[in-house]
């Protein structure tokens, strides 16, 4: 699949998986106070600013570890908190962002943008989704795809409110501190918004892909992320960029260059910053890491 379920966990954030990539971790993972892998966490400093970077999971299975002393400590020194999106917990901004963008007259029928086999799997899709087909036949296929999304997580176990982001944004706003946010949700939907149809449609099979097989993808790829297995993400993300090209341009490329010059902006102001971002924006070739490393930062593994 071109625009699979990888793709899109990717670009809501997450990252991406392949069976293969359940692999013990090698040599780049860290360990915490008891022993066990944790998710990776880097730092950034000079004489006066310091950044964490995070990679995080947007949506995760209930009980899923992933909090550590070295995390928490890093998190409440920081003296601002950077999301890719401050707001991201506002449903109402994130829906009218998404229907500025993804509501246009005269569409085919959402079933006519699918093969015909893989229609009965959209009518299952949509029936769980409790929305009218008529409702979806008013939006891009891009717009329906992210709609549709949220039932496959639903169906895979996956919760947004157990994320990472959830749970430490809310904290910390009640802490005084301020939120920050890297892009908007009309940024965020517009990566969406300039796909091809032809590239959309290939997004939306597949959300109707088998949710077995998405679901054996995906907890491969959160075990390689709770266990700071970087080696692992980075072979996720290397080869579902092959599959995709436009996807990882338009998702992963653009934005981490932005990203990456936001930081270099950032270090010049004095004190600490904690950025928590999607984990596939920080694994592998063009991570922002890398990115950083070419602006002259050394992004120090501390987890």
């Amino acid at each position: 699949m071109a625009l699979g379920m990888k793709s899109l966990w990717a670009a809501a954030a997450t990252a991406c998986a392949l069976a293969g990539c359940a692999a013990e971790p090698g040599a780049g993972s860290a360990s915490g106070a008891t022993g066990a892998p944790l998710p990776a966490m880097w730092k950034v400093a000079d004489s006066d600013t310091t950044v964490y970077l995070f990679g995080t999971i947007h949506a995760l299975p209930k009980g899923q570890t992933w909090r550590s002393p070295a995390f928490e400590q890093a998190l409440a020194s920081a003296d601002e908190l950077v999301l890719e999106i401050a707001n991201a917990e506002d449903a109402g901004a994130a829906g009218a962002a998404m229907m500025k963008l993804g509501l246009t007259a005269g569409l085919p029928p959402l079933r006519e943008r699918v093969p015909e086999a893989r229609r009965a799997a959209l009518d299952d899709m949509i029936k769980g989704a409790g929305i009218p087909a008529q409702a979806l036949d008013q939006v891009e296929t891009w717009t329906a795809s992210v709609i549709l999304l949220g039932v496959s997580f639903q169906r895979m176990g996956l919760d947004p409110a157990l994320g990472v982001e959830k749970a430490i944004s809310g904290p910390f706003k009640a802490s005084g501190k301020p939120v920050r946010g890297l892009e908007t949700f009309d940024e965020q939907f517009g990566f969406f918004d300039t796909l091809p149809e032809e590239q959309q449609r290939t997004f939306l099979l597949g959300v109707l892909d088998s949710p077995e097989e998405a679901k054996k993808q995906l907890d491969a790829m959160i075990f390689a992320w709770g266990r700071g297995d970087q080696a692992g993400l980075a072979k996720a993300f290397a080869d579902e960029q092959n599959l995709s090209p436009e996807l990882r341009e338009v998702l992963l490329t653009r934005r981490n260059a932005k990203w990456a010059e936001w930081l270099d902006a950032r270090m010049d102001r004095p004190g600490t910053a904690f950025v928590a971002v999607g984990a596939g924006h920080l694994a592998g070739e063009g991570s922002v890491q890398a990115l950083l490393k070419a602006r002259g930062y050394t992004a120090k593994r501390v987890q």
